[in-house]
Formats: C-alpha cells, sequence, structure tokens
C-alpha cells in the first residue's frame, strides 16, 4: 500500500530545485557533520536568549549562517529523527506515530527511498554516528537513531570519524542529549561542577502560559544550564575537528530534534514545540549572515547532500536552502501523533505571519494523559495548581480545557506566544479559508498517512513492547482510556 500512496505522491508534489550555489571541490570532497541536540529549543544568545552565555554556538553563528524561522516537521524525537534521515515528511513515509514499528508489526520504507547515510556510502563517504565524547577507535560507539522504519545498522560505518581511510570524507552524526540532561527539575551535578555556577530560578523568564512556580522556576533554570553545557560540547567538537586538520573543509550543521519537553512545548505544534535552532557553517558559508525565511529540518537533508556535490534524489522532499534558484517557502508543515500510549492527530501550517493547527481530536482535553509527560514534576505542578484555582485563567483555558478547538488560527506578529485562538474571528475568515485549503492540499499532496486512525494491531504490537519496557499500572489504564475514547471520541480530520 504505502508503494501504491509513494506513487501517487511523486506525481503530484513539487519537486524541489536540484542546483546549488556551494558545489563541493571534485578533488577535496567536504566532510558533512551533523550536530543534533535532543529536547531543545533556541534559547541561545544569538537567538536572543539574555539569562545565560553560549559562546560557542554563538560563534558558530557569526562563522556561518544563521536561520532564524526553522521548524521540525514532528515535535517529538523518532517522527522527527525518521523524517531528517530520509529527508521526507514523517507523514509520507508512515513513520509518523512516536516509536512505531517496535513491535511485530514492523514498518518498511517505501520502494526506492533509502536513508541519507546510504547515499553518502554509495557517493564514497565514510558514515559516522556517535554520542559525545567520541569513544576512539570504538566502532561499536553508536549515538541515538530512533528511527520507525526497519533500517540496516551498516549505513554507519563506524563511531569515530578518525577511523576512515586516508583522505576519504566523512559524514558524522553526533547526537548530544541535551534537554535531556535534565530529570525532572535537576542536572547532573558533575555538569554545574564543569560550568561552575548553576542558573538562578529567580531570573528566568518564562512564556505567559506558564506561572511562576518554584517547581517550573527551577526546572527552566536546569533547562538553561542544558543549554549551557551543550554550548560547552559544541566547542569541544570544533576544537576535535580544528585538531584535526579538517575543520576548514567540513560543513558543520547545528539543530535540534525539537523544542523544550514541557506542557506545550515537546509534542505540540505551538512554536515551543516546533521551532527549532539551524546553523551552517563552512566553506563558501555567508558569515555572520541571518537568514529569515521559513525552512523545515529536513532541508538540511538535502543541503548537505548538495554541498557533498551528492545529486539530490528526486522523491525527497527536503529542499537545498543554498541552491542558486532557491525558492523560499511560503509555508512549512508539521504533524504530531500519538505519542507512546497515547493518541493524538494535529496538524499545523505556518506562514511567517499565521499559524493554523487542526485538532483531529475536538473532543478530548488539551493535556491528553500520557505517563512519560504526566509524571514530570512539572506536570504534577501545574495540575496541582489547576486543581487548586492557582492558575490564571488564560493559563487554564490553554493548558486544562476539557475540550480542545478543532481549528486554531494565531497572528504571530502580534500574538508570538500563541495565546488568542481567532479561527472564530469573522475578521480573519478568509485567512482561516486560506490556510485550512492550503493544509488539505499539503494532506493530499504528500499523502498524509495520518489522516487514517493508526491500526488496532500495529498499535497493540508497539504497547506490547511499551509494556514490557515500562511495566506501569498508569500506561495499562491509559491504554484502556485510548480504546474507550477511539469509539467514544474517534478522529474528525475535516473541520
Amino acid at each position: 500500500m504505502m508503494t501504491r500512496s509513494l506513487l501517487l505522491i511523486l506525481s503530484l508534489i513539487t519537486i524541489a530545485p536540484r542546483s546549488h550555489a556551494h558545489a563541493a571541490d571534485a578533488t577535496q570532497r567536504p566532510n558533512i557533520v551533523w550536530i543534533f541536540i535532543d529536547d531543545m529549543s533556541a534559547n541561545f544568545g544569538c537567538y536572543g536568549e539574555k539569562t545565560i552565555k553560549t559562546p560557542n554556538i554563538d560563534q558558530l553563528a557569526a562563522d556561518g549562517t544563521r536561520f532564524s524561522k526553522a521548524f521540525v516537521t514532528a515535535p517529538v524525537c523518532s517522527p522527527c529523527r525518521s523524517a531528517l534521515i530520509t529527508g521526507m515528511y514523517q507523514t509520507t513515509i508512515g513513520s509518523h506515530h512516536h516509536r512505531s514499528g517496535r513491535g511485530t508489526e514492523k514498518i518498511h520504507l517505501p520502494k526506492d527511498i533509502v536513508p541519507v547515510p546510504v547515499l553518502f556510502q554509495k557517493a564514497g563517504y565514510f558514515t559516522t554516528i556517535t554520542n559525545w565524547p567520541v569513544k576512539e577507535g570504538n566502532a561499536e560507539a553508536r549515538g541515538k537513531t530512533d528511527y520507525n522504519f526497519e533500517w540496516d545498522a551498516t549505513m554507519y560505518d563506524h563511531g569515530d570519524w578518525r577511523a576512515r581511510a586516508d583522505g576519504q570524507p566523512f559524514f558524522a552524526q553526533i547526537e548530544l542529549p541535551g534537554g535531556k540532561l535534565r530529570g525532572n527539575g535537576k542536572i547532573n551535578p558533575s555538569i554545574i561542577k564543569r560550568l561552575g555556577s548553576k542558573t538562578s530560578p529567580e531570573s528566568v523568564i518564562l512564556p505567559p502560559y506558564y506561572p511562576r512556580d518554584p517547581v517550573i522556576l527551577s526546572d527552566w533554570a536546569a533547562y538553561l544550564d542544558t543549554c549551557r553545557e551543550t554550548d560547552r560540547v559544541v566547542g569541544e567538537i570544533l576544537d576535535r575537528l580544528r585538531e584535526d586538520g579538517v575543520l576548514e573543509n567540513t560543513y558543520v550543521f547545528f539543530m535540534t530534534d525539537h523544542g523544550i519537553s514541557h506542557a506545550r512545548g515537546k509534542q505540540f505544534l505551538y512554536d515551543e514545540g516546533i521551532h527549532v535552532p539551524f546553523i551552517i557553517r563552512g566553506p563558501g558559508i555567508d558569515r555572520g549572515l541571518i537568514r529569515e525565511d521559513l525552512v523545515e529540518h529536513i532541508d538540511m537533508t538535502a543541503t548537505s547532500l548538495a554541498l557533498a556535490g551528492i545529486e539530490i534524489p528526486l522523491w525527497m522532499q527536503g529542499r537545498d536552502v543554498l541552491a542558486k534558484d532557491y525558492l523560499p517557502r511560503e509555508a512549512v508543515f508539521a504533524a504530531r501523533d500519538r505519542c507512546d500510549e497515547t493518541a493524538e492527530g494535529i496538524r499545523a501550517v505556518r506562514t511567517e505571519r499565521y499559524k493554523y493547527i487542526r485538532n483531529f481530536y475536538p473532543d478530548r482535553p488539551m493535556l491528553q494523559p500520557n505517563r512519560y509527560k504526566d509524571n514530570k514534576l512539572i506536570l504534577i505542578a501545574l495540575r496541582t495548581l489547576n486543581e487548586t484555582g492557582k492558575l490564571s485563567d488564560l493559563q487554564k483555558e490553554l493548558l486544562f480545557h476539557p475540550m480542545r478547538p478543532h481549528e486554531e488560527l494565531y497572528d504571530l506578529k502580534i500574538d508570538p506566544f500563541e495565546l488568542k485562538n481567532l479561527a472564530a474571528d469573522s475578521g480573519h475568515h478568509d485567512t482561516l479559508l486560506k490556510l485550512r485549503a492550503t493544509l488539505d492540499g499539503w494532506m493530499e499532496e504528500t499523502g498524509d498517512m495520518g489522516r487514517l486512525p493508526e491500526s488496532d494491531a500495529m498499535y497493540d504490537s508497539d504497547m506490547a513492547v511499551y509494556i514490557n519496557r515500562v511495566e506501569n499500572a498508569e500506561i495499562q489504564r491509559n491504554i484502556a482510556l485510548m480504546k474507550k475514547w477511539a469509539k467514544e471520541k474517534p478522529m474528525k480530520v475535516n473541520p
């Protein structure tokens, strides 16, 4: 079924431009390095963060090009990473449900689509994936993959680019834990010792939809310290490239896999969940340039191939953002589907000024039950504050309303925090209709597989793995509730 769907997709999608401005030198092909971070928004000095200092990432931006409006196509790890490693929307390749295909039911990529490391290998590149610090010479020291489809581990040659043959170019993925270094508002003391100080909770500036509660403030301060630690490690990575004498022939990409893990961030399509940092540094890249056009994280995939002189496959949906004939996107798209046991379906289209969100399950609460998030101290604190009447009316409405609107529309120019839903505002009706049609067209043209509920077989297959991995009565209750709601509060794709 996926193959037939893909044939339809390829006949409909607009193929991105394939020429590029910075062609690789055939006599000395450049290296490509991805620094890819977990659970982190753009809280760095070069993106306007004032509470902390991030000198290494700021310098990376000064030495290269920084994209101010970069967005992931999925606000949670595995769908985002499945999209990135193929340059395809996760909804097109059937990898849109978080941690899916892990049980007896498997997911296979549509015919002819292959992960990007395979394309680099075919072009003669040495491919690596690693955590940090690199375990020198250890071929088994691999970094996070988290792909939702079946893939061959041999697409990565090693865990360390130093193991390559003399003169061989390399494609390296460096996976950093980022925001995952904080656990329930705390961070490892060894990290604070390295940093030399802790961020003061009192100095934290929160979005207006979060209360200045001590738990929330302490958690955000710990998160900012993970940004500082990430910055320190980026400095180490650049030093190693410099030490190896390859930095000036290497394109370094810096990006995160979604926004901060918080109530309205990770797993949701508000900018807190999908807006990410995106920086490119390397030979011929404009220094100190700030790009204001809209880009998607899968564009990093196509751009990397182009910089290496590798032809971008016609099936790839990511675009080379450095192409001479590059046409900036008028809009970017994002999708959120099942996360762990929690069935979900949300789609968004974002233009320069507006964000349109469609909730496929409008009869369910804003924050559905989810063991992963509900066990975080920040969610426990928020629920307690709600139950004791200590949240503002706005915070209650945005976080704990028992039902969600089928459609949301925000004017980001005057409402960057997405606080006032304009979907029912007659003065914005034309904008609503336009963006509604834009989203419908994208779902149709890209063959969005999330327009239908996940099959019972796939859900049960993945839940069996999840239950075995995390034995928890709460998960069992949530699974039962999801099945009950599937009958009582079914999916409603169209408004």
